[in-house]
């Protein structure tokens, strides 16, 4: 079959073929409504589908952008990337979401793969193991935002949530309700990933300065699938924490597990606060405190940081970490 182009549908409908383009990029803001209604049907009629390659070389652009997740299975990573999604949308380009897995090498084959389609930038939650790969691009100048993590020495836009504030605000809540016996439980700290980091550096801060002891078997950080055994650990001591802070969404599954298998009641026998105000937390019995991150914010503050970048090759920010500030919502697990 014969391939239906712009010249086509510019026939069909009778205008010229400029006229049709500007209908193609939705500048028909003077156009008759009777004229967009014959290139609209002309379109439909014909079944024409405009050569995105050749108008991507023609703009030099692909109004397409990539995101890289280090793990999509993070409520966070999820519901910042909708909010990318919506901002792009606005302005007319179009998202390509990759995930990670938690694995560099995973990451940069795909960094390699959307660089080669020629995606305008690139949203990365970075797993940190590509460091001359980041340095290369901001050498090049090319668009990036990294989003929740931080890679030392790199000079590009972090959006990050405000760690520390985010644990002092869990550790004071507990202190409030008369918790001395407080721990903390999170993913692995492999990799100096930036938010688990600054979350156990923020507890043993928040803790002196409530003159709690801090007391390290109550401070734990493993894989994923190690966390049923450190909490056997933990819950199982002669003296165990009387209250948790779930460092992330995935260690909060892991302690809800834990609570369920083992009978253990919330929160009389063990109070509960988790990092990510998870979808189901207001679901749970009982209803689940949390520190709700801005996830919405978050993201559109990095789509809106990459979209300046790709429009002005020059733009200069005033900062390259971009803090946020959590809440607290307090509900009947502690």
């Amino acid at each position: 079959m014969k391939r239906i182009t712009i010249s086509d549908v510019a026939q069909h409908a009778e205008v010229s073929k400029s006229t049709v383009s500007q209908y193609m990029n939705k500048r028909y803001d003077y156009m008759a409504p009777k004229t967009k209604e014959r290139i609209r049907m002309a379109i439909e009629e014909l079944g024409y589908q405009p050569n995105i390659v050749a108008r991507s070389l023609k703009q030099k652009s692909t109004s397409t952008i990539g995101v890289i997740v280090a793990n999509i299975l993070h409520t966070f990573s999820t519901q910042t990337i909708r909010a990318v999604e919506d901002i792009c949308n606005e302005q007319g380009f179009h998202i390509i979401v990759c995930n990670a897995d938690d694995n560099p090498e995973k990451e940069r084959e795909y960094i390699e793969m959307l660089r080669a389609k020629q995606v305008d930038g690139l949203i990365i939650f970075p797993t940190g193991g590509n460091v001359e790969l980041y340095q290369r691009m901001i050498k090049e100048k090319y668009p990036l935002v990294f989003v929740d993590r931080i890679v030392e020495g790199l000079e590009t836009s972090s959006i990050m949530l405000d760690n520390e504030n985010a644990i002092k605000m869990a550790v004071d809540h507990f202190a409030e309700k008369g918790y001395e016996r407080i721990g903390i439980m999170t993913t692995s700290l492999h990799r100096h990933v930036t938010p688990r980091v600054e979350r156990i550096n923020g507890f043993r801060r928040a803790l002196r300065e409530k003159k709690i002891p801090v007391r390290e078997e109550y401070i734990k950080s493993m894989e994923v699938e190690f966390i049923q055994d450190g909490l056997h650990e933990m819950l199982s001591a002669d003296e165990p924490p009387r209250a948790l802070i779930a460092g992330n969404d995935l260690t909060l599954i892991e302690i809800l597990r834990y609570i369920k298998t083992n009978h253990i009641q919330v929160p009389e026998e063990l109070a509960l606060i988790g990092i990510d105000d998870v979808s189901f937390a207001s679901l749970f019995t009982p209803e689940l405190t949390t520190i709700a991150q801005p996830t919405f914010e978050m993201g559109k503050k990095a789509a809106e940081l990459l979209l300046n970048k790709i429009k002005d090759p020059n733009f200069i920010e005033e900062k390259h970490i971009y803090r946020f500030q959590p809440k607290l919502v307090v509900r009947q697990s502690c």
